[in-house]
């Protein structure tokens, strides 16, 4: 099938190098020129585990091309995938000029022929309407156009088109994975053609063609109308988001009564009600995602006069626990003015060169506050050179030369390398090998072997 993906970040430029693999034909639109040549050039502009490879796959293919010309995706697919950002304003709500742009310039653009538009971007409840007014106004601009430059006569443009939702549940560090393996695919459309392509589309997916475990049922596809599909992704965010705070919340009372959280978490994970995922305490969540969704929709029930007091305690327990790892040090350290710290890790997760909202933003604007000294390594973060909203940090490129001189280390990002580390020679090189576990993600036995002081979170000592 002809695909446009418009906008070409972590969902859209995964979607687009995806459905190219599976063997459509897909034009990827965005409005940076640099990035545009970038991509031409087989280079992907995010970090994303195996996205690079089959990228220049589907280049080299010929079933993948880049351009800036929105004209020209438009005119290419019959689907077109609005997938550009939507960040958060300081109310809490989300930012909706880029699909504004893009809703308008897809009309302006219009010229026969049936579409489906496809809503990738997370967007606010409702936005399936209010993108089809907005493609709608563009045709009609581009038809005042064509009157005033013919004189007054013009053939009249058709815009037949339907609107669809279809939230993405894609993992930064997984997101290849999860578009061939994913739990369900959410469809959401008052119009049967338009479900019908869509289905079409997914199909190789749908059929576990492209997965893993090959031998699993098909994916499992619900056909809702387009708010409910709007909903969906905001409540799984904030669900996950909610679970999250709540083990937090756990791991903090386990700190004062003397019980170890992470037995606490597998206890309650084998209930088949609970389920393990999104139990491990730590130091709280952040990204992209997270904040921004759970943020949108307690606006989204502000705006129709319900207080989400639930979702507005997962955000206040979420940002007390960032600053949880500074309470650890200051128990173990006491005075934090002239010492030295060092961060291990600094994405808001592994396998991902994303910081934005990251934990250890928060964390290193704390520690500057209070005179401590502190240094971090990534390793991404360390090898890109890559230091906005680093000022404050020195960024080391190897663990031993972060551990050189520090009074203790922090745990932020549970990066995979980072349980192989050489914890003995580390610690000889500290002034006070002490280890605060953010993530409650290293062997204690062996970190403590290694001469360290350990301490987690809820965790018994």
């Amino acid at each position: 099938m002809r695909v446009c993906v418009i906008g070409t970040g972590y969902v859209g430029l995964v979607t687009g190098v995806c459905l190219a693999h599976i063997g459509h034909d897909v034009v990827c639109v965005d409005n940076n020129e640099e990035k545009v040549k970038l991509m031409q050039s087989g280079q992907s502009p995010i970090f994303e585990p195996g996205l690079s490879e089959l990228m220049q796959g589907a280049i080299q293919s010929q079933r993948i091309h880049f351009t800036s010309d929105l004209g020209a995706g438009v005119s290419h697919g019959d689907i077109l995938f609005i997938a550009v950002g939507t960040p958060p304003l300081p109310t809490g709500e989300s930012d909706t000029r880029y699909v504004e742009a893009v809703a308008r310039g897809i009309g302006e653009h219009l010229n026969g022929g049936y579409k489906v538009i496809v809503n990738k971007s997370t967007v606010p409840i409702g936005s399936g309407d209010w993108v089809r007014m907005l493609v709608l106004d563009g045709v009609a601009e581009r038809q005042k156009e064509l009157v005033a430059a013919g004189g007054g006569t013009a053939t009249e443009i058709t815009a037949d088109f339907d609107v669809v939702s279809n939230p993405e549940f894609l993992r930064e560090g997984c997101a290849i994975y999860d578009t061939f393996n994913p739990d369900r695919i959410v469809l959401g459309s008052n119009g049967q053609r338009a479900i019908s392509m869509m289905k079409e589309l997914y199909a190789p997916i749908v059929s576990r063609e492209f997965a893993e475990d090959k031998s699993l049922p098909t994916v499992p596809v619900l056909v809702t109308d387009l708010s409910s599909a709007e909903m969906i992704k905001y409540a799984a965010n904030a669900f996950l988001a909610t679970k999250i705070s709540f083990i937090n919340e756990v791991a903090n009372i386990c700190d004062r009564v003397g019980a170890d959280v992470t037995q606490v978490a597998k206890g309650i994970g084998l209930d088949s009600r609970i389920g393990n995922k999104f139990l491990q305490a730590g130091i709280g969540w952040g990204g992209s995602c997270f904040p921004k969704d759970v943020s949108a929709l307690i606006h989204t029930a502000d705006d129709y006069g319900y207080e989400a007091q639930l979702l507005k305690s997962a955000v206040s327990v979420n940002q007390r626990q960032r600053l949880l790892a500074v309470e650890k040090l200051q128990q173990v350290l006491k005075i934090l003015k002239g010492k030295t710290v060092g961060l291990l890790g600094l994405t808001f997760k592994p396998d991902t060169d994303d910081m934005r909202d990251a934990p250890a933003l928060d964390i290193i604007e704390q520690l500057h506050r209070l005179g401590t000294k502190v240094k971090a390594f990534d390793p991404l973060v360390s090898q890109s050179g890559m230091r906005h909203g680093l000022s404050n940090v020195l960024v080391e490129t190897d663990p031993e030369r972060l551990a050189d001189g520090c009074d203790a280390l922090v745990l932020v990002t549970d990066w995979k390398q980072f349980r192989s580390l050489d914890f003995a020679k580390m610690a000889t090189l500290m002034t006070t090998p002490i280890i605060i576990d953010g993530r409650n993600f290293l062997d204690q036995d062996v970190v403590e072997k290694a001469g360290f002081r350990y301490v987690g979170i809820g965790r018994r000592g």
